[in-house]
């Protein structure tokens, strides 16, 4: 029971970091501006991780090492903890695998929800500057498929279409993170 209780907080508390590191990727490489007050959160939760990092990993051609090496430790520490607790045996090798599909396995989560929100926020018609960074960082996601399946009748199906693909996409990361646990 202590390690599930361990895992969960791991979880939640890694997976908050991990993914405010990503997001602060994602917004850069999307050129959204950081004044809004998600990019406020943003640079909140993961300044004291990033800036130091920064001074070793610099961006190149527009792509912040140092938020993707952040992202990247906070999972390697997360799988660090758990395998202390369980006492490592033959799981200290796997524990890069581990963190890398860890760290996939956020980001994927990111976008279902940066998804579902922008889809319910799409809805209701709201006009607010979260409701237009959500729309700028949730158009590159749906556009591809927006292509293939335009709008029918009126509506968007586009989000549902990249929502059932990234729970495909989780159901086989999460298989290949738990055949590297046994």
């Amino acid at each position: 029971m202590l390690y599930q209780i361990v895992s969960f907080l791991l979880d939640v508390a890694g997976g908050l970091l991990t993914g405010a590191c990503l997001l602060r990727l994602y917004m850069q490489w999307q050129r959204v501006p950081f004044g809004n007050p998600v990019g406020r959160l943003v640079f909140a939760l993961t300044d004291w991780l990033i800036l130091p990092l920064r001074r070793m990993v610099p961006a190149v051609r527009g792509i912040d090492w140092a938020s993707l090496l952040a992202a990247l430790l906070v999972q390697l520490a997360q799988y660090f903890i758990l395998l202390l607790i369980l006492g490592g045996g033959q799981g200290w090798a796997w524990l890069p695998w581990l963190a890398l599909f860890g760290l996939l396995r956020v980001a994927v989560s990111a976008v279902m929800g940066l998804v579902i929100v922008h889809a319910v926020m799409s809805w209701v018609q709201a006009r607010s500057p979260v409701a237009d960074v959500l729309g700028r960082l949730a158009a590159p996601i749906l556009r591809p498929v927006r292509r293939l399946l335009p709008p029918l009748g009126g509506v968007d199906l586009s989000p549902l279409v990249v929502l059932v693909l990234l729970q495909v996409l989780m159901m086989v990361l999460t298989h290949l993170q738990v055949s590297l646990w046994r």
